[in-house]
């Protein structure tokens, strides 16, 4: 198979693993003696919803989810409210506020189903007393752009959140809460999976104080003393407020990176899973991942080509130039820079909720020939990565992939094959 189609099929297949319609049947609940609340937010939130509307054999009571602009799908009984993401907005802002006050006032026989994936946190921005929209939208910038890890960003989200780390399901309380969640984060931490609404947060207000410190944020008075003072910890482990809590993980990042191994296998092509949770700068992962795609190709190790080298997780990007970004682009960028046109090595990266950093173009397709059409067309890689404008170099070359909204987020996609 031509190698573009192949990396496009074994992506295609990494998203449809991950679909609600799929994976949200086989982990519902029995109905409840009282009443079914239905609540969530992510950039799959709707789907969820939609996915759970027509597998639940139960009546629902209410219900209410918060997702992307242009990620809504509808609902008979849910309410699918569209919001900002990834800098939050009032309508999200809102829409947290109404979801607090909808399970409040629960009993121990009802149930709160929360449908969560990836984009969650900017979804439910709700803020602390004291603390405005406006300053929560800075430091979100700031964070976006500085290079922290999603890690550290929903830390320091949790900690100015009235939502957030644990709260919504204390307003749950006393009612069973059950968690059905998309997990677009390395290692999976329910924590950071939309900065963890319904389970305890073990961090502190001193380590999200420390984060912001360690990349020279600059903080409003108001901010820094609410990290200071402490009036922003989070739901603790052990509170009793999270007696009935149960999280399930309807899909993860392991195995969309299995189902599209999957696909390479049934093409005669040996798939190596490398890491469903690799971090760091996208560039220097991409000049590792080339490493090691030379290392194969020229002394077949640790791998026998063909084979494709797969992986996952969420890398960073240290916003320097102007240009139009991209986590996955950018990594590819690096990868064939360091390649130098190596014949026989093609790459795919892209996120698999159809958006990479703030454009609807879901990553790009690399080939052996991709930095000399570049060149070709007056483009110099290397000026290209140092303006961060991964995008604007594969859109000339005609070798975006646009997908539009998935409907679902298990993260970062990468693919290299060596033929």
């Amino acid at each position: 198979m031509e190698p573009r189609a192949l990396l496009q099929q074994m992506f295609e297949a990494a998203v449809a693993s991950a679909r609600p319609q799929e994976c949200i049947p086989k982990h519902l609940p029995a109905p409840p003696a009282g009443k079914t609340v239905v609540i969530g937010a992510g950039k799959a939130s709707a789907a969820m919803a939609s996915a759970f509307e027509e597998a639940w054999q139960g009546e629902i009571a209410a219900g209410l989810v918060v997702t992307r602009y242009g990620y809504e799908v509808p609902c008979r009984r849910i309410e699918i409210v569209p919001a900002a993401h990834p800098v939050p907005d009032l309508s999200g802002c809102a829409a947290a506020a109404r979801m607090l006050e909808l399970v409040r006032g629960l009993t121990p026989e009802d149930l709160v189903v929360c449908l969560i994936s990836g984009g969650g946190s900017a979804l439910l921005p709700l803020p602390l007393p004291g603390v405005t929209l406006a300053q929560k939208q800075e430091l979100s910038r700031q964070l976006l752009n500085c290079g922290a890890s999603i890690s550290e960003i929903n830390c320091v989200r949790r900690h100015l959140s009235a939502i957030k780390g644990g709260r919504l399901a204390a307003a749950c309380h006393p009612a069973r809460v059950i968690t059905l969640a998309i997990s677009d984060v390395p290692g999976d931490s329910p924590a950071d999976i939309a900065s963890g609404p319904t389970v305890a947060d073990a961090t502190t207000c001193a380590d999200a104080l420390a984060i912001v410190r360690r990349y020279d944020i600059p903080l409003p008075g108001t901010l820094l003393e609410i990290f200071l003072s402490g009036a922003g910890e989070s739901v603790k482990p052990g509170d009793p407020h999270l007696g009935q809590e149960d999280y399930r993980l309807v899909a993860t990042p392991q195995r969309a990176l299995e189902a599209a191994a999957q696909v390479a296998a049934g093409r005669g092509v040996a798939a190596q899973i490398l890491s469903d949770r690799i971090e760091g700068e996208a560039r220097d992962v991409g000049k590792v991942m080339a490493a090691i795609a030379l290392q194969v190709a020229r002394r077949s190790q640790p791998f026998a080509p063909p084979c494709v080298l797969l992986s996952g997780g969420e890398t960073t990007v240290t916003v320097r130039g102007s240009g139009r970004g991209g986590r996955n682009v950018e990594f590819l960028l690096s990868v064939g820079i360091d390649l130098n046109g190596a014949d026989g090595i093609h790459a795919l990266a892209a996120d698999t909720d159809g958006v990479d950093g703030r454009e609807e173009i879901a990553g790009a397709y690399l080939s052996s020939d991709s930095l000399q059409r570049g060149w070709q067309l007056g483009i110099n890689p290397k000026l290209s990565l140092d303006d961060n404008d991964g995008h604007g170099f594969f859109q000339a070359l005609g070798d975006s992939l646009v997908t539009g909204p998935t409907f679902t987020n298990v993260n970062d996609f990468r693919a290299v094959l060596i033929t």
